[in-house]
């Protein structure tokens, strides 16, 4: 696999399309960071890390509205590993006005686009959210 990260997103897109409670994936440090922000800022209804093999996995729990439609209305891969593409702190960019987030790894750790502006760092713009 070249793109775990895109493995992460397509995983989560799928399953909510799916309307499947649950979706397991290969745990790495990255990837749990991922899903931590995604916890935070209420895309998924939560998370936990099973230990299962060498590396472990993450159970992620989708978020549904009443309809049992997905909470999350699109996962973009922005920075890929064929084209890196990175943001200096004045350059950030906003997702949707606001309503959706971009989540960004910078020398202070994987946060998202308005943690990034607070803290004035810049970064690789990994994945977009709305």
């Amino acid at each position: 696999m070249t793109d775990p990260i895109a493995d992460l997103l397509t995983r989560i897109r799928n399953a909510m399309q799916a309307r499947h409670g649950t979706v397991v994936i290969p745990r790495s440090k990255i990837k749990l960071e991922i899903v931590k922000i995604l916890k935070g800022e209420g895309f998924i209804e939560g998370y936990i890390e099973v230990e299962t093999g060498p590396q472990g996995a993450i159970k992620v729990f989708p978020k549904y509205d009443a309809n049992f439609k997905g909470i999350i209305r699109g996962l973009q891969r922005i920075s890929k590993p064929s084209r890196r593409v990175y943001v200096g702190s004045g350059e950030i960019p906003q997702v949707r006005n606001g309503l959706g987030v971009a989540i960004l790894t910078t020398p202070r750790g994987v946060m998202t686009d308005r943690q990034a502006r607070e803290k004035g760092v810049g970064g690789e713009v990994l994945c977009y959210v709305w």
